[in-house]
């Protein structure tokens, strides 16, 4: 059985590898499509609100229909559901101007948000303080304010997540800076103007994974497509988020194939990108896991 709400955080406490689908746009949020994916084979479901279509009704009906096609085989009442958000991390100001999209994401009974081009330490905690409640204070005055979510969300997304009002209000709180925390919060950092900054963004406590966007930081670059194999400055650069990550107990994440998962996990990758059912069995066999997907 489940000892979690948050699937992948469970596994990730386990020193288990996750492994994801879903693409940055095109997502069906229907309720039946999510009474179909409470069976899917990933840890976790990305929803690319990014570019995809910032559709609330569609992800309010897409959990609902998780729940009642649910729970996971794992024991899960539902897989854990992150959302890629349109708000730039470019600085403070323009994440805390954007943050009622994280209020209206997570009232839905999501699991976590990933910031797109974050590129200031100031405006990662501003988006992990939008995310918490003020009464969850770890972390306060050690690198973050305290918490601007507002309360009446609540009745909705502990309806999803199947626990009480006040369980809702302790655990919607990013883990692992909270142990008992059951928020994943992500960065992607994806531009020329992060990349002085790297080790300073991941300082700020709050982040459970990460990754340096190829896409998006290979146009930065100037690069028209992304080039293969990656050239120096974006293979520094995927070094150094690796780097900051594991200094800082944050989950890297990067891109496997069926050919490469042992060596990426062996390397120290546990967010596995690659929506490949096969990949994640031969994951899942190497890293002797023991929890049904």
């Amino acid at each position: 059985m489940a000892n979690r709400v948050n699937r992948a955080i469970e596994l990730l406490n386990q020193g288990q590898p996750i492994y994801y689908s879903g693409a940055h746009t095109g997502h069906v949020l229907t309720h039946q499509q999510g009474a179909k994916d409470a069976a899917i084979w990933s840890d976790y479901i990305n929803v690319g609100m990014e570019h995809g279509s910032f559709d609330l009704g569609g992800l309010e009906r897409y959990m609902q229909g998780m729940v009642e096609g649910g729970p996971t085989a794992s024991g899960h009442r539902t897989p854990t559901v992150i959302v890629e958000a349109p708000v730039e991390g470019t600085s403070a100001e323009i994440v805390r101007y954007n943050a009622w999209q994280f209020r209206q994401i997570l009232a839905r009974g999501v699991h976590g948000i990933l910031l797109c081009q974050a590129e200031t330490p100031e405006a990662v905690a501003a988006f992990v303080e939008s995310c918490r409640y003020p009464i969850n204070q770890i972390g306060v005055g050690e690198g973050l304010q305290q918490g601007r979510r507002g309360v009446g969300s609540e009745p909705s997304a502990a309806a999803i997540w199947g626990v009480d009002y006040e369980t809702y209000l302790d655990t919607a709180d990013p883990w692992p800076l909270n142990p008992e925390g059951e928020l994943l919060l992500g960065l992607k950092i994806e531009s020329v103007a992060a990349l002085p900054r790297i080790e300073e963004i991941f300082e700020v406590p709050g982040i459970g994974f990460a990754e340096m966007g190829p896409g998006d930081l290979s146009i930065s670059l100037g690069y028209r497509r992304r080039p293969q194999p990656m050239p120096p400055e974006m293979q520094e650069a995927s070094e150094r988020v690796k780097a900051a990550c594991q200094a800082n107990g944050v989950a890297f994440l990067q891109p496997a194939t069926a050919e490469n998962i042992t060596e990426r996990i062996d390397a120290g990758v546990r967010v596995i990108g690659g929506h490949d059912p096969e990949t994640a069995r031969i994951g899942r066999a190497h890293t002797k896991r023991q929890m049904p997907a």
